[in-house]
This record gives C-alpha cells, structure tokens and sequence, in this order.
C-alpha cells in the first residue's frame, strides 16, 4: 500500500496545531454532547477529507487503496482522536455533497473554505497529491483537479512543485516495496 511517512503526517498535523485555532462551530440550542462532537468534527475534518474525497472520485474510480491513504492520514492528523466511524461519516457526507451538488460546486466550496488559512491550504493540497499518487497513477482528472485546488487555494506554481516533489519523494519507498 502507498503511504505518507509518519514524520510527512506528523509534520502536516504539527502544520495544523501550529496555526493554533479550530474553525468556529455553532451549535443549536440544548445540542447533545454527541452532535456537538460530530459538528466540530466536520468543522476540523470535513474540508480536508472532503478535498481528499474530489481526487479520490476524480477519475470515477475511488480504490481501496485511495480509501486508505485517507483514512491514515485523518487518523494522524487527529491525533489518532478520529475513530473509523468518524471517518466513514466523513467520507459519506462528502460523496453526498458530491452527488448533490456536483464536483466543481463542492471543489469551490473546500477552497472557500480553506483559502484564506495557508497551513490548511498546503496540507489539504498535500494530502490531495498524496491520494493521487495511492493508486501508482495519476489521471488527468486527478491532474486538473490538482491544478484547480493549487490555483483555487492561492498556492503557486513553485511551491505546488515543490510540494509535490515532497510527496512523490516521501512515498517513493513504499511504491518499490519499502516500508512507509
């Protein structure tokens, strides 16, 4: 399986602490302890797994692999504090919007919602490469969409190379075998 390294997740999440606040949540009155942890999970996760979601199903193919590489990631991001459920909650609710209200309406959505915070930007766009890069190819759909979050995200050429060049380098162990 295609991995990020843990020193790239443990980066990426130290990228996140380091910006030090959590998107606003607002609550309806006499919700539960539960929907309150539910929404401010979907406040902190859902842009990013949602990001992940769109290059997942960008070449209509979502693989068990590509599922993985998501599902690691958010559980390193959180602290291992995302159980699978939440995760798969997630993911549901990201194919929903998707199939709701289409992928380039969702696409603009996540980049208006992470746009104007650059640790949440590039992490988003790393962990993007990094699903694209799950299944050994990259499709063109995948390709475009990746050009659409770096643009949409205010990420530029050079430093969305470089970036990718991060992410190809780091999971280039565990394409020829080694371990991630």
């Amino acid at each position: 399986m295609i991995w990020l390294s843990n020193s790239t997740l443990q980066k990426l999440r130290d990228q996140l602490k380091k910006r030090g606040e959590r998107p606003s949540v607002v609550l309806e009155p006499g919700a539960t302890p539960e929907a309150a942890e539910a929404t401010a999970i979907a406040a902190e996760y859902g842009p990013l797994c949602e990001a992940m979601y769109l290059m997942m199903s960008a070449d209509g193919d979502v693989s068990e692999e590509e599922r993985q590489v998501l599902k690691g990631a958010l559980r390193n991001l959180s602290d291992d504090q995302l159980r699978g459920a939440q995760i798969e909650s997630l993911m549901e609710a990201a194919a929903t919007s998707v199939d709701t209200h289409g992928r380039e309406e969702r696409l603009k959505e996540v980049i208006l919602a992470l746009h104007e915070d650059r640790a949440r930007a590039e992490v988003t766009f790393v962990l993007a490469a990094a699903i694209a890069f799950a299944d050994n190819a990259i499709a063109d759909q995948e390709n475009e969409t990746l050009n659409q979050l770096a643009e949409g995200l205010g990420i530029d050429e050079a430093t969305a190379n470089q970036l990718l060049d991060s992410v190809e380098a780091d999971m280039g162990p565990a394409r020829e075998g080694g371990a991630a």
